[in-house]
């Protein structure tokens, strides 16, 4: 398994320079895989949301551009704003993204026929939650804690870390338009 989502994130883990963050998110999903009953090929099968028709787009294929996104709004900024009123730490950016919806291998699973479910653990605790537990079991630092518990709602009213931001920003610029497909609001 290890080998396998160190391929489906090649890019994207090389980019993070502190080696053992890098080792710990491969060992977070490692981790959530097999809680989660999980095989290698099941992976780029498992859709990224059940709250509304994915079109196809996996689990990897969002996590993936949930944190290229994030990266480009970090980017943006640092190109464009004269003076930065903050900084940006790229090795927590990029873990955290790929470490935000984790915890879907625990809250989704397939059923004997083929579809695509809560869990018991989904039902108990959302993802954002139950990924929080991971990160945190693997020891990973409070802000990706921060990230991981805080990218959607669960995190609103709470003090975030601007990545935790940009990664929110880009999940549901990932998830909105998907909605407004499905209730025929989306203007193509």
């Amino acid at each position: 398994m290890k080998q396998k989502i160190e391929s489906l994130f090649k890019n994207q883990l090389e980019k993070i320079k502190n080696l053992t963050l890098r080792e710990k998110v491969v060992a977070v999903w490692e981790e959530a895989a097999l809680k989660g009953g999980w095989k290698e090929g099941d992976l780029e099968e498992i859709p990224f949301t059940l709250l509304t028709d994915s079109k196809g787009v996996n689990l990897i294929e969002h996590t993936l551009a949930v944190t290229e996104g994030a990266v480009g709004l970090a980017r943006s900024m640092i190109e464009n704003y004269r003076k930065m009123p903050f900084e940006i730490d790229f090795d927590l950016l990029i873990a955290g993204g790929l470490l935000h919806d984790v915890g879907k291998l625990l809250e989704i699973e397939k059923t004997a026929e083929g579809k695509y479910q809560n869990s018991r653990k989904g039902k108990c605790a959302r993802h954002p939650i139950s990924g929080a537990i991971l990160v945190a079991q693997a020891g990973l630092p409070d802000d990706i804690i921060n990230i991981v518990a805080c990218h959607a709602k669960e995190g609103e009213g709470r003090p975030k870390r601007v990545e935790t931001v940009l990664i929110h920003q880009a999940d549901f610029a990932t998830f909105d338009p998907l909605v407004l497909l499905e209730k025929k609001q989306l203007i193509v």
